[in-house]
């Protein structure tokens, strides 16, 4: 795990030392991710930078950028490649030789037998650079689901990319990007912005599962290399799959438990991280570290659950109660986002992998799970709209006016959602996920944003008609695998741990056990909740009560704080006259969400919150 920046030269004469000082200030900006050594080198018109954190292989040999016996293929890697023990196998009996134990320098070899192909053979979390010599070009790649990192954009002297967006804001302040107002509106709807966009003009991230080969002066252009199929259905007896997911599972956990520096968990409590630790249990021969925050209110926290479950397996276990004053973190969050990002368990993410690393430098996680076999509450009221489409068409309209206002009452979010249940599935979709519906924009933007448009039901549109899915629960998952899971849950956790040179492992996200789940029938996902093959798969291995838990997550308890302990700070910078002269917002609609905090769904608030705080941080900031 670590941090990897770069340049291209858009003429192939410009060498590539003329831009180490520009890697290197991308470098100084990732620090954070690699503390352990740093790598900066310049290879005809390309140069490449590169921070260390060590986990495999913690010898000099280990530092990158990695090159091959004649120095004509250099790589840089921030993640891990968990198949690389068989590959350098593989390469061994090739012929190649190998100056560390890295897994990283398995790309070096695998690429020249293979050029850019080597990516689909890679098995990992992983944001790469490769430099080929004698092609005079580059190759670009991210690993299938996204875990890791890369943004890129184009400069008037080449190509730069990077492993964060402000490494790319604040390297080059000579040429520094506009900010991207359809992206901003696309914020608003979703609380983050989906690749390949950015907050900025020109800068742009490499979707999961793509790559992109460059030459200088060239464009970049990225292509899939991977994408998840959903067909054919799997057809055996469901205990018979739950047996083999819980097989898939425990090989997903041996493989991430392999590093040469000591590893933990976090443990929410919840199914997830609990599945986690107990497969890590049965196969430790020593007591797992387990990691836990809660909040100061008995009935916001999970940490009684997490307890439970570290007495079960006899963890070596760690606790942090999250305070209202931990807030102040979220200038450090913003400024290693280089966006605006709005999901709030953030915070509690960042306060997490800070405990975590005192005692750890890896730590298994149970990311993923709720994307690759249905686990968000949501999907209720997404199937129940199925239902719907399934009635005679006379009849939808009746059912709508019906339910629409009964469900409003609990609900407003989902009220809408029974109300515009006729709409096209990407639609209504968005009633669930929006933290402000085409409705709510339009009533909020200022004049700067009235012209903009994000795309984001385009986008949903998009990934419901590449879908392969046989049935409409598998559609919607491909939404959020291809779109929340990336650009929210990811980059959560990317930033989080990484600002505290701590990597982060998710099992559930091993490419067998993706692939596996998404060609499950709809019976073994949705019972009467979700992930039922997961909750079957782990029973007698977790407790009971633990599978019969509901979903709780690590997100702020925004509605308490909102009313009390930030109502000040959050009127104080969303009404002073530098936020309401930006022309973004309308003054009126701020205000009128400003007077209902604590009263009114905390999370709009908080996305309007991290946007004012970004643009103080970033666009308000001068250049570098």
């Amino acid at each position: 795990m670590c941090g990897i920046a770069g340049f291209l030269a858009r003429d192939p004469g410009d060498p590539g030392e003329r831009h180490l000082d520009a890697v290197r200030a991308m470098n100084r900006s990732l620090a954070h991710r690699g503390p352990d050594a740093e790598g900066a080198r310049a290879f005809g018109p390309c140069a490449l930078g590169h921070r260390r954190l060590s986990i495999i292989d913690l010898s000099p040999e280990g530092s990158q950028p990695l090159v091959n016996e004649d120095g004509t293929v250099a790589v840089v890697v921030n993640g891990e490649i968990y198949n690389f023990e068989s590959l350098r196998d593989e390469l061994l009996v090739k012929g190649h030789t190998f100056r560390s134990r890295s897994d990283s320098e398995v790309v070096v070899h695998l690429y020249e037998e293979l050029g850019e192909h080597c990516v689909a053979r890679l098995d990992g979390m992983f944001a790469l650079a490769l430099w080929d010599a004698r092609r005079q070009r580059l190759l670009l790649a991210r690993d299938r689901t996204g875990k890791k990192p890369l943004v890129y954009r184009t400069t008037r002297e080449g190509v730069a990319f990077a492993s964060e967006l402000h490494a790319l804001v604040t390297a080059f302040p000579r040429e520094r990007p506009a900010v991207d107002l359809d992206a901003i509106d696309a914020y608003l709807t979703l609380g983050y912005i989906p690749a390949p966009s950015s907050a900025w003009a020109g800068v742009r991230k490499l979707p999961a599962g793509h790559l992109a080969v460059v030459t200088p002066g060239g464009e970049v252009t990225p292509r899939p290399y991977w994408k998840l199929t959903r067909a054919p259905l799997r057809t055996e007896p469901h205990a018979d799959l739950a047996a083999e997911l819980r097989e898939l599972l425990r090989e997903a956990v041996r493989r991430r438990m392999v590093a040469d520096v000591p590893l933990g968990a976090f443990l929410s409590g919840g199914v997830d991280s609990s599945s986690v630790v107990a497969l890590m249990a049965s196969l430790s021969p020593r007591p797992v570290k387990t990691f836990s925050i809660g909040f100061p209110h008995a009935d916001d926290s999970e940490l009684t659950h997490a307890r439970a479950i570290a007495e079960r397996f006899g963890t070596e276990h760690h606790e942090l109660v999250v305070s209202p004053d931990m807030t102040s973190l979220v200038d450090t969050i913003v400024r290693h986002h280089g966006e605006p990002f709005a999901d709030s368990s953030a915070v509690a993410t960042d306060c997490l992998a800070r405990m975590t690393r005192e005692h750890v430098t890896v730590a298994l996680s149970g990311d993923g799970a709720d994307e690759v076999f249905g686990g968000y509450k949501r999907y209720a009221p997404a199937r129940l709209a199925h239902l719907h489409d399934r009635l005679p068409r006379p009849l939808r309209a009746l059912v709508r006016g019906a339910v629409a206002p009964v469900v409003g009452v609990v609900r407003p979010d989902y009220g809408r959602f029974a109300r515009d249940a006729g709409e096209g599935e990407s639609a209504r979709y968005l009633h669930l996920v929006a933290r402000f519906d085409d409705a709510d924009r339009a009533a909020l933007r200022g004049p700067a944003l009235r012209g903009a448009h994000g795309g984001v039901r385009e986008r949903f549109e998009a990934v419901l008609a590449a879908s392969d899915g046989a049935y409409p629960m598998a559609r919607l998952l491909d939404v959020d695998f291809a779109t929340y899971l990336t650009d929210d849950i990811h980059a959560k956790v990317d930033i989080a741990s990484m600002t505290h040179a701590l990597e982060v492992r998710g099992p559930f996200l091993d490419t067998a056990v993706v692939e596996f789940a998404a060609r499950l029938p709809m019976r073994s996902l949705f019972a009467v909740r979700g992930k039922r093959i997961l909750r079957d798969a782990m029973r007698g291995l977790v407790p009971d009560a633990t599978l019969s838990r509901v979903k709780r997550g690590f997100a702020l308890p925004l509605e308490r704080w909102m009313a009390t302990d930030l109502r000040e700070m959050t009127r104080d910078l969303l009404l002073s006259p530098r936020a309401l002269q930006r022309g973004l917002l309308a003054p009126a609609a701020v205000e009128a969400l400003v007077r209902e905090a604590g009263r009114t769904d905390a999370d709009r608030l908080w996305t309007l919150l991290l946007l004012e705080q970004w643009h103080r941080a970033f666009v308000d900031a001068p250049p570098g």
